[in-house]
């Protein structure tokens, strides 16, 4: 499966800086409960300019081997979604050191889960955008850009958007070397903060990292003598600490 880390991270974009607009998106990942239709995620900047983000939205569809497209949301003729996960407002002014929300709002049917991308990218404001400003607020924006900024950096994060009847089965198969946990669920499952780390010392550990279990598909891993494996098992709003001697 494509991994979805290795698509996350820093878009950089075409305009390093000691200065200018810096923005935190907190969790790379936002989930959609199956009896709720919005989402609010809030933006960050911590520099010292005002970030102008554009919010944008495709659709990963995910093939049989685990692969996934990225796919641009479907518009009517009145310039609706109908379908989809929308961003509203898809633009927003965050003053530095400040904070502004956007409310992702997801229409359309909901008997299985989708996936989709959400896209935060700090942009220098252009004509007709959609921010809103005049030719003398934008002049003096690209003034302030000019003064050393050479690199705004964007941010693209998944989000997961439940079935409306979400339905949660883990099953765990600990036989032999191998342990397995299969998600025969129709929703994701989250192997959150895994780590694996010597019996005799604790603080010599292998990177700890976050897995998904997609509906259908398993996370396993080979347990090896002289060697602990401890993680959390999200399924939704419940959370179970889980640990594995080798």
């Amino acid at each position: 499966m494509k991994s979805l880390c290795a698509t996350l991270g820093l878009l950089l974009c075409a305009l390093n800086a000691h200065a200018g607009p810096n923005i935190n998106v907190g969790d790379f990942y936002d989930y959609l409960r199956g009896d709720k239709s919005t989402y609010l995620k809030r933006i960050f900047n911590g520099g010292t300019q005002t970030a102008f983000v554009k919010v944008n939205v495709s659709e990963m569809l995910y093939k049989p081997d685990g692969s996934y497209e990225e796919v641009p949301l479907r518009i009517e003729a009145d310039g609706s979604v109908r379908n989809g996960l929308i961003a509203s407002p898809a633009r927003l002014i965050v003053p530095a050191d400040g904070m502004q929300s956007t409310r992702l709002v997801f229409i359309g049917e909901r008997d299985r889960e989708r996936y989709f991308r959400v896209r935060y990218l700090p942009v220098a404001p252009d004509k007709d955008d959609g921010f809103g400003l005049n030719d003398e607020d934008r002049q003096a924006y690209e003034n302030t850009l000019a003064g050393g900024v050479q690199v705004m950096a964007g941010y693209g994060t998944v989000f997961f958007v439940r079935p409306t009847d979400s339905r949660f089965d883990t099953r765990v198969e600990n036989g032999g070397r191998t342990y397995t946990l299969r998600n025969a669920g129709n929703t994701v499952v989250v192997v959150d903060e895994f780590k694996d780390c010597a019996v005799n010392d604790r603080t010599a550990c292998a990177p700890t990292t976050k897995n998904h279990i997609f509906p259908g598909r398993v996370f396993s891993f080979e347990k090896q003598a002289g060697r602990i494996y401890r993680f959390f098992l999200v399924e939704g709003t419940t959370e179970s600490v889980i640990e594995i001697s080798g």
